[in-house]
């Protein structure tokens, strides 16, 4: 039986649960150019797993249709997502899907790629937590309905469909292969890279108690 929130709380266990695996999920793949390509599949065959069953403990919340949810993810910063990520796979990135909706429409599998359906459930799970920080109940509240709906529509099924590519990718590789021949570190030397300037715009809007906490 699905739980429902009582009374508006957005500090229920399973959100709280939800949001700490989430943070832990969006630092993880905001560093992804600072790894290499095996020891990130390592890491996205655990946390994935986990954030799912997160998900699935969320409570129901009904939707405000007067109450939009705001996007703290812009294009250029799922694109700098996708792109890093597509760069550490390089030929691997893509793979074959056949539990996706348009198959049935279609006599051969469909390409799938692992840097576009990370970034899809990247973009959720920042835009919920991003929103969760600021601790305005209604927000969040709204921000989980839309979050879990789009969990059960889109990105839920995202995850299933490239862990399967993931775990087929991490226990398939050569193990003499060398690591290091995947890292791909586009850090900035002036420390001020991209999603380090996203990450201070962030701040700026957000509390500074409540970013301290999220970001410990």
């Amino acid at each position: 039986m699905e739980q429902q929130m009582h009374g508006g709380n957005i500090y229920d266990k399973n959100i709280i649960e939800f949001v700490t695996v989430g943070v832990e999920f969006c630092s993880f793949i905001e560093q992804a150019n600072e790894t290499s390509r095996n020891a990130f599949t390592d890491t996205a065959i655990k946390i994935l797993p986990l954030l799912y069953l997160k998900a699935t403990l969320l409570p129901n919340c009904e939707s405000r249709p007067d109450l939009p949810v705001e996007h703290f993810v812009t294009e250029n910063i799922y694109e700098y997502i996708r792109s890093s990520i597509s760069r550490m796979f390089g030929e691997h990135d893509s793979y074959l899907e056949v539990f996706q909706t348009d198959m049935q429409y279609s006599e051969t599998p469909i390409i799938a790629n692992i840097s576009e359906d990370i970034s899809d459930i990247y973009q959720d799970i920042k835009d919920f937590i991003s929103i969760y920080s600021l601790g305005n109940e209604e927000a969040t509240q709204e921000a989980l309905a839309y979050c879990k709906e789009n969990f059960i529509s889109y990105w839920g099924q995202k995850l299933v469909n490239v862990l399967r590519a993931l775990h087929n990718l991490y226990f398939s590789q050569d193990e003499d292969e060398n690591d290091n021949d995947n890292v791909i570190n586009y850090q900035n030397e002036n420390k001020h890279d991209f999603l380090t300037q996203q990450q201070n715009i962030w701040r700026e809007e957000m509390d500074l108690n409540e970013w301290n906490k999220w970001n410990e």
